[in-house]
């Protein structure tokens, strides 16, 4: 029994430090490919390849979940062919997750990936009221407390002067803030329409991610060719890729995947944990990659989330308790589907 309890032990803790180095990694890369001076390639194009493989992905799965080649075409046949009303329905949070999507790309091309990091906290309050008003869920007096206390340290962080002086691209933080700003919109209205979506029937989650991905890649798909379409058709889809761009691409396709699956033994606790050490080391990172100069202010405003995001997870002893789900079309943290 003891040693079953060690390893249920070292299998949180390992999902711990995967999601948490995920999230880093995957905000620290993307800052990086979007600071480099020559051949920048297409944000719009990478959003809409990230769609492709969390679909094959998601069809991986569904097969085996089905357990056949037969099974798995009739699921299709009956959930996507012939359910077009659900396909529609789906249709909402993938146009919104292409726009979070490419929120993040703007966001990062203008922040600090540690300001990034912070900022994008906001997600978690901004969830928790899509849930209250779309879901009739209720929060504790400590929730709304560690709420007020996320959103104070963010605009610490906003009006702290930290510059990284390793950047010499042009960046406008007030056009990064504003894609923060929607981007965390979309996340909490997305997230809590696609739990309303999952628990209104018993449509399998694999299921459901097909459908969103299927319309995901569409949106997107026009995404490129309303904003990016004369210079794709003149340079190439893939355009400026390399190994870095790539890398983004896999931490974005996969980390969703996996997050999913270990959120299953983990609670809001180490989640909170994870959101937190995941804003130390993109900070750490920050400065010795971007030459960021870390002042009091954005000291103690990421301070002031990190215990925001803790004792946001604490447990309740009624039975009210919310717990925040972002589903996978985000590129960044996700925790439904891939």
């Amino acid at each position: 029994m003891v040693a079953r309890e060690n390893v249920s032990l070292l299998f949180k803790l390992y999902c711990l430090l995967v999601m948490t180095l995920v999230a880093a990694a995957y905000t620290v890369a993307l800052r990086y490919t979007r600071t480099v001076t020559t051949d920048m390639y297409f944000s719009t194009t990478a959003v809409c390849v990230t769609e492709v493989i969390k679909l094959l992905l998601s069809l991986v799965i569904l097969a085996k979940e089905t357990g056949s080649p037969s099974r798995l075409c009739n699921s299709l046949k009956e959930n996507v062919i012939g359910s077009p009303k659900e396909m529609l329905k789906l249709s909402v949070p993938s146009l919104v997750y292409a726009l979070q999507n490419n929120m993040a790309f703007v966001a990062l091309s203008n922040l600090d990936a540690a300001v990034y990091q912070v900022t994008y906290q906001l997600k978690i309050p901004c969830t928790a009221l899509c849930t209250v008003l779309m879901l009739n869920r209720s929060l504790s007096k400590l929730q709304w407390f560690s709420v007020f206390i996320l959103c104070g340290g963010v605009v610490l962080v906003q009006y702290s002067p930290a510059e990284a002086t390793r950047v010499q691209v042009e960046q406008n933080h007030l056009v990064g803030f504003g894609a923060v700003a929607v981007a965390v919109l979309c996340s909490g209205f997305a997230g809590v329409y696609f739990e309303k979506v999952l628990k209104s029937s018993d449509t399998s989650l694999w299921v459901r991610n097909i459908q969103m991905y299927i319309s995901g890649i569409i949106v997107t798909l026009a995404g490129v060719f309303l904003t990016d379409g004369e210079a794709v058709i003149e340079k190439g889809f893939f355009y400026g890729y390399n190994y870095l761009v790539c890398f983004v691409i896999f931490l974005a396709s996969v980390g969703g995947l996996y997050t999913s699956v270990v959120v299953k033994y983990t609670d809001n606790i180490m989640k909170g944990f994870s959101a937190a050490a995941a804003i130390v080391i993109s900070t750490v990172a920050s400065v010795l990659i971007f030459g960021l100069q870390i002042t009091l202010t954005f000291s103690v405003g990421a301070l002031l989330v990190c215990v925001s995001i803790y004792t946001y997870g604490l447990p309740r002893k009624d039975t009210t308790k919310i717990e925040i789900k972002e589903p996978s079309n985000n590129f960044s943290e996700k925790l439904i589907s891939v």
